[in-house]
C-alpha cells in the first residue's frame, strides 16, 4: 500500500493594508494610522470575508500600524482558529522578500494570508498569477488598491516550491465593489 500523498489545494489571500492618514507628516512610516476610508473600508472588507466564510490558517501580518489597524478590523472574522504572527519580514516593498517568506511556510499549513503593502503585494500577486478569473486579472494589471484582497488558488503547489505563474487567481476584491 502506498502512502497517501497531501494534495491538500493552499491558498493564498494578500491583503493590502487599508487606506491609511497622511495628517501628521512627522510621523515615521511605520506609525501612520488608518484615515477614517480606511478604517470604513476595512470594515466592508471584513464583512466579504465573513459573508464568504474565509478561514485562513495563518496570517502573517506587517508590523506597520496601518497594516495592524487592517488586521485587527478583520480579524474578529478569521474564525477563532487562525494564528496570527506580526512578521518584520511582511513589513517590505519588494515581492521577493514576500515570497521567500512565504517559501517557509510549513506544508501542512493550508491557508495563508499576508497583511502588508505595495508595491509587493502588487508584485507578488501579478507574480504567482499565471492565469485566473478574467475580471480579476484586468483589475490587476490595473491597480492593487488600498483595502484590496487578492484570493489565488495555489493548487497542490507547496509553499516552498512557490514561484511565477503558479496560482489562480480566483478575485481580486475591493472596497469599494463592496459599498452598500
Amino acid at each position: 500500500m502506498e502512502p497517501e500523498l497531501d494534495t491538500a489545494v493552499k491558498t493564498l489571500l494578500l491583503l493590502r493594508h487599508a487606506k491609511s492618514s497622511w495628517d501628521d507628516p512627522a510621523l515615521d512610516d511605520r506609525d501612520r494610522p488608518l484615515a477614517p476610508r480606511g478604517r470604513r473600508a476595512a470594515e466592508r472588507i471584513g464583512r466579504y470575508i465573513q459573508d464568504n466564510e474565509i478561514r485562513p490558517a495563518l496570517v502573517l501580518c506587517s508590523p506597520a500600524r496601518r497594516a495592524r489597524d487592517t488586521l485587527d478590523i478583520v480579524r474578529p472574522q478569521l474564525g477563532a482558529d487562525v494564528e496570527v504572527r506580526t512578521d518584520d519580514a511582511i513589513y517590505t516593498f519588494d515581492a521577493d522578500d514576500l515570497l521567500e517568506r512565504l517559501q517557509s511556510v510549513p506544508s501542512s499549513i493550508e491557508s495563508v494570508m499576508v497583511v502588508g503593502h505595495n508595491p509587493a503585494l502588487h508584485d507578488l500577486a501579478s507574480l504567482l498569477a499565471g492565469e485566473g478569473d478574467s475580471a480579476a486579472l484586468a483589475q490587476l494589471r490595473e491597480k492593487f488598491p488600498t483595502g484590496a484582497l487578492a484570493v489565488l488558488d495555489l493548487g497542490g503547489t507547496e509553499w516552498s516550491g512557490l514561484g511565477a505563474g503558479q496560482a489562480y487567481l480566483t478575485g481580486l476584491v475591493l472596497p469599494r465593489q463592496l459599498e452598500h
